[in-house]
């Protein structure tokens, strides 16, 4: 792959951006079932799949349907772990509002701070194609 290619101008960003996007729903599921008897919080380590993807490094190659598609990466799958719940409710329900929204709001903060690092590359890139 030539040096400016998109992996080497992106990094990890890219994946970064859909793992936090992948948190966010199961975030938001945990939250949107607070008063469901018997639910159990979820949640993913994302140091540990970002460190799994970074040693695979985009290794999961996506079928190319046509000769013009762009070689795309693929997301690999991850295990959902339980939330270790500091006081259950009598309903068996696991889920903390506070320590669930203070987790939603910390991935989206990094979600927006991979979201404005890859905006930044692109229009580094669009500067150099120009000869800017």
């Amino acid at each position: 792959m030539s040096a400016l290619g998109f992996q080497n101008s992106l990094g990890i960003h890219q994946t970064a951006l859909l793992t936090r996007a992948e948190r966010s729903e199961i975030l938001a599921n945990n939250l949107a079932n607070s008063d469901t008897p018997g639910f159990k919080s979820r949640d993913m380590d994302f140091q540990a799949v970002l460190k799994g993807e970074v040693r695979k490094h985009s290794s999961l190659a996506v079928n190319q349907t046509h000769n013009g598609h762009l070689p795309g990466v693929g997301f690999a799958d991850f295990d959902l772990l339980y939330r270790t719940p500091t006081q259950p409710s009598l309903d068996g329900n696991t889920v903390d509002d506070n320590l669930e929204n203070s987790e939603f709001t910390k991935n989206a903060m990094g979600y927006n701070a991979s979201f404005e690092f890859l905006n930044g590359r692109f229009k580094g890139l669009v500067n150099a194609i120009r000869g800017e």
